[in-house]
Order: C-alpha cells, then structure tokens, then sequence
C-alpha cells in the first residue's frame, strides 16, 4: 500500500560541433537548442510565478499554486529512479509513504493501492508505521529551519529497521526557495542524529537530463536501538 500525503530543472546547453562538414548537423542544433532554451525560459519563468506565490502567502501559498497549475516540479510521470528500483525489486515490501506527493493518475491499473491524505505532516500520527518513506524532495521544498522536524517525523513514521531513500536535489548554491539548496552533509547534520544510517548515497544516474549533476540518491536504514513507537 503506497499512502501519498500532497521540484526545478536547470537551464542545460549542448556544446556546438567543430567539425566543418557537420554544418547540417550543426543547424539542427542550434534549432534544437533555440527550442531547448525557450522551453527553459518558460520553465522557469513558471517557476519564478510559483516561487512568488510561496513567498507571498506563507499558509496558503501552495493551494494556491495547485489551483493555478503552478506545479513546475510535476514531471508527469513517475519519477525515473523510483520507476528503475520497482523495476528491478528493489525497494522493500509493505507500507510505503511518499509526503508531499504531488499528482499520481487516477487511470493506473494499480489506483486500488494507493491512498491520499489530506494532512498536516508534522503531525500526523497514523495508526500504523511504514516500512518505506520515498523523500522526491519534500526535504527542499520546506523552510530550512523545519528539517530537523522533518527528520523527527521520518523517525516517528518508520518502522524500526525500515527504509527511508531520499531524492537529494538541487544540489547547488542558489539563494533562497523554494526549492531550496540541499547537500549531503544536511540530510546527514539531520538524520544520523536519529539514527539513521546512510546505506547507499551516490549521483542519480536516473536523473532527467536537466537534473543530472544536481540530484543524488540516499537510502538510509533506521536503527533499531531507536525505536520510538
């Protein structure tokens, strides 16, 4: 059963060919990346609508993005890690979480397993714990000064010895949010405190194209001399 509780591309530039007799090729490109970064531009000129509604509206401001479909980090689909592990078996049987989850298509044949909760996250106390929690970057998109809540509620929801893996992006120096900057060392600063223990952290090979460089994966175990239910 997978319970969902409802991100930012990088402007990308192929680098031009130098061969003379590739100048056919060399057209197409440039169309190619003419249409490449007036996509880009739009993208980010939604992202900058949605950044300034966020900024504006503190207790209603992401509402207000999903009434407006100001929703930039909806891929449309599921994202390629998650799509790659279910694919190989490698994600653990049972409960699964994914807070913050954003829009999944309610023509699935799989719709039966999945429900959506309409709730406060940091509070949430549901009757049974999780043996996955799947992060797509929840992390970033709230205020910096609430991760350690974050991280205490991921301790709250798992199941001792359970999974939480983590889509750690955008890994970079930007100011402000969201989304906001993210790094390994503040998953870390967060949740080895806790009791987690990193597993496996390593670049997203899965990333879409725009992501790539800027997006890792963490899977971290929880502890069972940390149980807290």
């Amino acid at each position: 059963m997978i319970v969902g509780i409802r991100k930012l591309p990088s402007i990308l530039g192929a680098a031009p060919l130098q061969s003379h007799r590739r100048l056919p090729t060399k057209l197409r490109m440039g169309q190619h990346n003419s249409e490449h970064n007036a996509s880009n531009s739009n993208h980010q000129s939604r992202v900058d609508k949605f950044s300034k509604v966020i900024r504006d509206d503190h207790t209603g401001g992401w509402e207000t993005c999903w009434e407006q479909g100001l929703t930039p980090w909806d891929l449309g689909q599921p994202t390629p890690v998650i799509s790659h592990l279910c694919a190989m078996g490698d994600l653990p049987n049972g409960r699964a979480l994914v807070p913050g989850c954003g829009s999944l298509s309610s023509s699935s044949p799989k719709i039966r397993y999945f429900s959506f909760l309409k709730e406060d996250f940091f509070s949430w106390r549901p009757k049974e714990l999780f043996d996955l929690i799947f992060d797509y970057t929840f992390f970033s998109a709230i205020e910096p000064a609430m991760r350690v809540a974050w991280g205490q509620q991921m301790q709250m929801l798992l199941k001792p010895n359970g999974e939480l893996i983590t889509l750690m992006f955008p890994i970079d120096n930007h100011i402000g949010g969201p989304p906001y900057k993210v790094s390994v060392s503040e998953y870390e600063d967060v949740l080895l405190p806790l009791g987690f223990k990193a597993v496996l952290i390593k670049d997203n090979e899965h990333a879409i194209p725009p992501r790539k460089g800027r997006e890792m994966i963490g899977r971290w175990k929880r502890s069972l001399a940390h149980a807290s239910l």
